[in-house]
């Protein structure tokens, strides 16, 4: 009996795998789909479209549902410092250029101070996206999935899926292109240096990349690929989640930049920089910008070397915004190709929110959504223009980027999720005001001062 259940096992697992690379593993190497993906997207839209029919027909049946609530908790007023400040003193007329204080003033810092603790601009881009009907898939405080049986069975079926038919599926294909990366990059790193080598590292790398992406049930559109990042060039995208890499690597090799880890991620890491070129930093090394610029340099001087792939916000944002660059990759020289990635939330939180969540909560996550759907734009090639310094190149980058994905485009510091607000942000804002009331700041000058 004992022999009979270990036969039958046996035949289960070798059915699940010849399903496996037969009609997944073996299609992504060529770079083929078969359609399956796509059908499945086909047959969410259509699930999702008619859950939330029915979740609008309970609410209005049942008034104890609360509505759902605008992104906005409040209303900000869009007018420079000059015209609010000039709004308040309008019962006790001053001039505004005579260089006078009048008390109302400190109503409008008052007003601004409480807006930014109930809703700043930074803190809410490493919130989860918020969607404009539930996705069957995360639980919401209005139970949703208890407005109607149908909507119930169906909550239900979608958990048995994700969790007992597709986390499988996509562990599966996840064990397979990471132990194929690793194996496949360290047998290539014993060949000598050649064309072959490269052509050989280049092909693993995609086909890897490729097996993971199905490992996540992505569905990647990308648009303008005669823009795609050239040789001897820097591409850089706004930053959502780990698996951008992923998104953008299964269209092309780059070279990575990053810091050298240790464990599991250390072990792919070494491999990797066996067949390909990548850039990969001590900690000590990341902390000299010299250092780091001069690798940078020498790697895109050498224009038989893949694409160097930066994601100059630093820190990962939720998929709304495009917050501050990093002018250390706009002041080497090189061409910059920039690329812009959308997901579409409605099936799937691809926002890594690093404090919440570790690196193995969040693929958990991910591989139990429903699938990864994201648009890629490739941009126009771009360089440094006569007359302008890094810090200009990069947010003209970066505003190319947010109106190209349909993104806000701030000017906020990343790195504000970790640490406090620097005194300099501070100190413009009373230069501005003390500029204002002496009359010695020009109008259009004081709108640009505004932050």
């Amino acid at each position: 009996m004992e022999g009979t259940s270990w036969d039958l096992a046996l035949v289960v697992f070798e059915v699940w795998l010849s399903v496996v690379l037969g009609l997944i593993v073996l299609p992504a190497m060529f770079g083929v789909s078969l359609g399956f993906t796509d059908l499945y997207v086909k047959a969410l839209v259509k699930t999702l479209e008619w859950a939330t029919l029915r979740i609008q027909r309970g609410q209005k049946e049942e008034d104890a549902v609360p509505a759902h609530l605008p992104n906005g908790i409040i209303e900000k007023d869009d007018g420079s410092m000059e015209e609010e400040i000039g709004e308040l003193r309008r019962s006790h007329p001053k001039s505004l250029a005579g260089g006078d204080f009048t008390l109302c003033d400190a109503f409008y810092f008052c007003k601004k101070g409480i807006e930014s603790i109930v809703e700043d601009q930074v803190t809410q881009r490493f919130t989860s996206e918020e969607l404009a009907s539930w996705n069957l898939l995360t639980r919401t405080n209005n139970n949703f999935h208890y407005i109607s049986v149908r909507v119930t069975i169906i909550w239900g079926l979608g958990v048995f899926i994700r969790y007992c038919i597709l986390l499988p599926l996509r562990v599966t294909l996840a064990v397979l292109g990471l132990s194929w990366l690793v194996i496949g990059t360290t047998l290539v790193g014993l060949l000598p240096h050649s064309n072959v080598k490269t052509w050989i590292s280049d092909l693993i790398h995609v086909t890897c990349y490729r097996i993971c992406a199905r490992a996540l049930s992505a569905r990647i559109r990308y648009h303008n690929k005669e823009n795609h990042p050239k040789k001897g060039g820097i591409c850089v995208a706004n930053h959502t989640s780990p698996i951008d890499i992923v998104i953008l690597a299964n269209d092309g090799c780059y070279a990575m930049v990053g810091q050298i880890h240790g464990g599991l991620m250390g072990v792919i890491q070494r491999s990797m920089v066996r067949s390909c070129p990548h850039v990969w930093f001590e900690r000590s090394e990341m902390k000299d910008r010299h250092a780091v610029a001069k690798r940078l340099k020498d790697h895109v001087a050498d224009k038989t070397k893949q694409p160097i792939l930066i994601f100059p916000e630093g820190t990962c944002i939720n998929n709304t915004s495009v917050m501050m660059f990093k002018k250390g990759s706009f002041d080497i020289g090189a061409t910059i190709y920039p690329v812009a990635i959308k997901y579409d939330p409605q099936f799937g939180d691809a926002f890594w929110n690093s404090g919440k969540y570790n690196m193995v909560s969040y693929l958990l996550r991910m591989m139990t959504s429903w699938a990864i759907v994201c648009n890629v734009w490739y941009l126009p090639p771009m360089s440094l223009q006569d007359g302008e310094d890094a810090v200009h190149f990069a947010n003209r980058v970066k505003s190319a980027i947010a109106r190209q994905g349909g993104l806000v485009d701030l000017f906020w510091d990343g790195g504000l999720k970790r640490e406090k607000v620097k005194e300099s942000y501070k100190e413009e804002q009373q230069k501005m005001y003390s500029s204002m009331i002496k009359g010695r700041l020009p109008s259009h000058e004081r709108q640009d001062c505004e932050v």
